[in-house]
């Protein structure tokens, strides 16, 4: 029997170190390198506002108030409440006189509703620019930040919109059914929405979902990231609202948080990320990535600031209307840029 060396295997295992170090550098490669192309491009855009919302955050708080606390929590497993909360929806557009469509469908031996508001485009009626909001919640909490906030900022964009002649159609969609069990499956309202698009050859040239938009903290340390280090491109505080779009959607990013930022006075911050990173795709853009379309999520960070996400902690004393209030400035330029048609 031969001697054994004991030097014999550590070329080799010094090979598979770097093999690993190589493959571990080039993953964060990936993922940070579209952060940081993102962070640091140059403007691409300058819109002006021209169009003043009158929107106010009694109106906002009416809504979530409606939603979250007169009617609580409205989920898959509570049909009734989901109902109401479609009712409440419905029933604010017919008063404001703002004709809706309903794209209903099936699931699992009931009825469920996306609600569609459309102002057609008066130049390019074929293109489509499309946000939209969930209503439902996950059950057992009351879902003020997630999702009457953002059913509410949607409400008062139909409402300071609806004289509004766009020159590519709009489309303001309130979603059913983005909670958990129907998350991440066919039985998605946006998933429903999405499909049927592609399928009937609709020309989406961008999405925003409106996803937790109501809560704000100046607290050093209280916004959280899902990658180490995004701490040195981005605020500590959780103070500003969130563009997050996926690299096949970086200019539709640009576009949407510079027209945010040039209608409002709320900080906003962009990130362009491979849907791998934790978070960036978990909301109604999914769907709308999945079918090719460029998509949007603009958001208060949802799990990475608001500690109440998910839970019986969710209420309407947590929200900031004033912040939500510029949101819905900020957006309503955000859709006369987006539908504007040059030249």
């Amino acid at each position: 029997m031969a001697a054994s060396n004991p030097d014999n295997g550590h070329p080799m295992g010094k090979k598979m170190i770097y093999t690993l170090l190589v493959v571990a550098l080039g993953i964060a490669a990936a993922l940070a390198y579209p952060i940081v192309k993102v962070k640091l491009s140059v403007s691409v855009i300058h819109p002006e506002p021209r169009f003043l919302p009158a929107s106010s955050e009694e109106a906002l708080r009416g809504h979530v108030h409606a939603l979250s606390v007169a009617i609580g929590s409205r989920s898959i497993g509570e049909y009734g409440k989901l109902q109401e909360a479609e009712r409440y929806i419905r029933t604010f557009l017919d008063a404001q006189g703002i004709p809706f469509e309903l794209q209903g469908y099936d699931h699992e031996g009931k009825r469920y509703n996306n609600i569609v508001v459309t102002l057609a485009g008066s130049s390019r009626p074929g293109d489509t620019v499309l946000v939209g909001a969930h209503y439902d919640t996950v059950q057992g909490t009351p879902g003020a930040d997630d999702n009457a906030s953002a059913v509410a900022v949607l409400l008062e964009l139909c409402r300071d919109l609806k004289e509004y002649r766009p020159g590519r159609t709009l489309k303001m969609v309130f979603f059913t059914l983005e909670e958990p069990p129907s998350f991440m499956t066919p039985a998605m309202g946006s998933y429903v929405y999405a499909a049927q698009a592609k399928e009937r050859g609709e020309n989406i040239a961008g999405m925003i979902s409106l996803e937790m938009v109501g809560y704000f903290s100046d607290t050093e340390g209280s916004q959280a990231f899902p990658i180490p280090g995004m701490h040195w491109l981005y605020p500590d505080r959780g103070n500003f609202i969130g563009v997050i779009g996926n690299v096949q959607s970086r200019g539709l990013t640009l576009a949407v948080a510079e027209a945010l930022r040039a209608g409002s006075d709320i900080p906003v911050e962009h990130l362009v990320a491979l849907p791998i990173v934790p978070g960036v795709g978990l909301s109604d853009h999914g769907p709308f990535w999945k079918m090719g379309y460029p998509a949007v999520m603009v958001t208060d960070t949802a799990f990475y600031r608001n500690p109440n996400y998910h839970t019986a902690g969710d209420t309407i004393e947590t929200l900031r209307f004033d912040r939500m209030s510029q949101l819905v400035r900020g957006m309503v330029h955000v859709m006369e840029y987006l539908t504007m048609v040059k030249g």
